[in-house]
C-alpha cells in the first residue's frame, strides 16, 4: 500500500546514505548546516545538534514550543521549525534516521517539504530487519480553542480503512486566503502531489512585529508566501490556488508524525496550527482507552504498563 503513514509497509525503514544541505534558519536568521544520517532499526527519528553535543528524540511530549513553527528541547538544547523535515521522512516512511543540524533551528530551504523529499529521494531509502509498528486510533479524542463557529479544533478519529486520512479547513481575514478546505487521504503519492512543495506564508503586517521579537528573521520572499490583503507579493505568484491550506496539512502531517509511530485513523480540524497539531497527539496518547498498537486485541488499559508502552517513551533528553 503506499504510504504515509506507511501502515502496510511490513518492515521499518531509514536512508541509504547520509546526505545534507546547508540554509538558513527562518526565524534565527543563521546559517544552518543540515545531515540526514541513517539509524539502526529502533532508534527512531533523533535530531542532534552537532554544536552543543546533544541528541533530541522527535516526540510530541518534548515539544516545547509552537509559536509560528514546532520545536523540540529546552533552553539551549532546542530545534526550532522541524515539521517540514519530519512531514518529508514521515511521508517516505522513514522509521528510523538521525537529523542533524549545526544550531537552534533546521533550514527551512524554500519553506515547503520539497527540498526535504529531493534530499531522501537523492540518498535513497533501505528497509530495516524490524517490523513496522503503527497506532491504531480507538476513539475520538478533540482539542479546542475558543467558543462558538469561529472556534479553533482538532481532532483525531478511528478510521474507515486500514490507512490515515485528514480533513483540514482555514479561515483568514486576508481576502488573498479566505477560506480554504482540503480532505485527502495522506499516502507517499498524495504527499508528493498535493502536499510536499505548498510553502509557508505569512501577513506582511505581521512581519516587522514578528521581527521585533526575534522572529521570521530569515524569511524572504525565496522561503515564504507573503500576503498583503488580497495580494499575493511574492513575484511568481501562487504554486496552487489553495497553497495556504496545502501548507497548513502539510504542517499537520509533520507535527503528527511525533506520534513515533505512524497513525491508523483520521484527523478532522478547522483553524488548527502546531499547538493544537500537538495538544490533540498529546491527548490521543494520554487516554490508554483511546489508541493501541495496530493488530493487538486489547487497548494498551487492558496490558501491563500502559504508561510504559506509550510511543517512544525514552527517558527526555
Amino acid at each position: 500500500m503506499d504510504g504515509f503513514f506507511p501502515i502496510g509497509t511490513a518492515r521499518a525503514r531509514t536512508l541509504k546514505s547520509a546526505i545534507g544541505c546547508v540554509g538558513v534558519g527562518l526565524h534565527s536568521g543563521a546559517r544552518a548546516a543540515l545531515m540526514l544520517r541513517p539509524a539502526e532499526a529502533g532508534a527512531g527519528i533523533v535530531f542532534r545538534r552537532t554544536d552543543l553535543g546533544v541528541e533530541i528524540p522527535a516526540r510530541h511530549d518534548l515539544v516545547s514550543d509552537t509559536r509560528l513553527c514546532t520545536a523540540i528541547g529546552e533552553g539551549q538544547a532546542r530545534i526550532g521549525t522541524i515539521e517540514h523535515v519530519m512531514a518529508a521522512l514521515a511521508a517516505l516512511g522513514v522509521t528510523d534516521a538521525v537529523v542533524e543540524v549545526d544550531g537552534p533551528e533546521i533550514p527551512i530551504l524554500d519553506g515547503s517539504a520539497a527540498p526535504f523529499i529531493f534530499l531522501l529521494d537523492c540518498a535513497g531509502l533501505v528497509e530495516l530487519d524490524a517490523p513496522l509498528r503503527a497506532i491504531e486510533i480507538l476513539r475520538t479524542v478533540r482539542v479546542q480553542e475558543g467558543e462558538g463557529p469561529d472556534a479553533a479544533w482538532a481532532e483525531l478519529s478511528p478510521g474507515e480503512g486500514p490507512g490515515f486520512e485528514a480533513e483540514l479547513s482555514i479561515d483568514f481575514g486576508a481576502t488573498a486566503i479566505g477560506r480554504q478546505s482540503l480532505s485527502m487521504p495522506v499516502t507517499e503519492d498524495g504527499f508528493r502531489a498535493v502536499l510536499a512543495d505548498a510553502r509557508t506564508f505569512t501577513m506582511a503586517e505581521d512581519i516587522a512585529r514578528l521581527r521585533s521579537v526575534g522572529l521570521a528573521r530569515g524569511g524572504s520572499l525565496a522561503n515564504a508566501v507573503v500576503v498583503d490583503g488580497p495580494l499575493v507579493v511574492n513575484p511568481g505568484g501562487l504554486r496552487h490556488a489553495d497553497e495556504f491550506v496545502r501548507h497548513k496539512m502539510l504542517d499537520v502531517v509533520g507535527d503528527l508524525a511525533l506520534a513515533g509511530a505512524p497513525l491508523r485513523g483520521r484527523f478532522r480540524g478547522h483553524r488548527s496550527g502546531h499547538a493544537l497539531n500537538n495538544r490533540v497527539l498529546r491527548a490521543l496518547l494520554a487516554d490508554p482507552r483511546a489508541w493501541r498498537w495496530a493488530g493487538e486485541a486489547a487497548p494498551v488499559t487492558a496490558l501491563a504498563g500502559a504508561t510504559a508502552r506509550l510511543p517512544m517513551a525514552a527517558a527526555p533528553a
